[in-house]
């Protein structure tokens, strides 16, 4: 055991403190745990940290501690070239898709099979919105127009009743409500 002599007493709980934080901090009880390559691969998933913690009977604070000091940045980094390569082979495959329904255009033509042709350019179709799908250049989420639905209606009603005992004001955004509305939901404000 080491013994220090202090030389005034006022040092003495400084000197505490840091001799707490030469002590050795607790080993990770995750880094210890048999099944630390599944914790870490379901923790690189994105599985919740209290998930995590009941599957392998650990604690939640212990998984978050790993997580945020063991889980080491190439193992992620690893996670997204994967989820990367995945997104390029599901593109190979829609492109092989294209090829094909090209080809069969093809010989349907050749064969003068107009309606077979036709059924070929409909899927070309929609092999060339998934793909598009697929790389973001259509968005597939629904676009909900405000302006028509009741509660804007009713929003709009009681702003404008607020606006009573100021006529001016009520005027102006009036103006403003049906100028932004003859702009469209997507028009510049100004």
């Amino acid at each position: 055991m080491l013994t220090v002599h202090v030389a005034h007493e006022k040092h003495r709980p400084l000197l505490f403190r840091l001799a707490r934080n030469l002590t050795m901090p607790a080993p990770c009880t995750i880094c210890q745990h048999p099944a630390r390559e599944a914790i870490n691969q379901d923790l690189v998933s994105g599985i919740a940290f209290r998930v995590v913690a009941e599957r392998y009977s650990v604690s939640k604070a212990a998984v978050y501690r790993h997580n945020q000091g063991h889980l080491s940045k190439p193992i992620f980094r690893a996670q997204n070239l994967q989820d990367l390569h995945d997104a390029d082979d599901l593109l190979a495959k829609v492109a092989t898709l294209e090829a094909d329904a090209k080809r069969l255009q093809g010989l349907a033509e050749d064969a003068g099979d107009l309606k077979s042709a036709l059924q070929a350019i409909r899927e070309l179709v929609r092999i060339v919105e998934l793909q598009a799908k697929l790389v973001g250049d259509i968005e597939s989420s629904p676009t909900v127009n405000i302006l028509v639905t009741a509660e804007w209606t009713a929003l709009r009603a009681v702003i404008l009743q607020a606006l009573l005992p100021y006529p001016e004001a009520r005027t102006a955004v009036s103006a403003a409500l049906v100028q932004r509305n003859s702009n469209g939901a997507s028009g510049n404000p100004r």
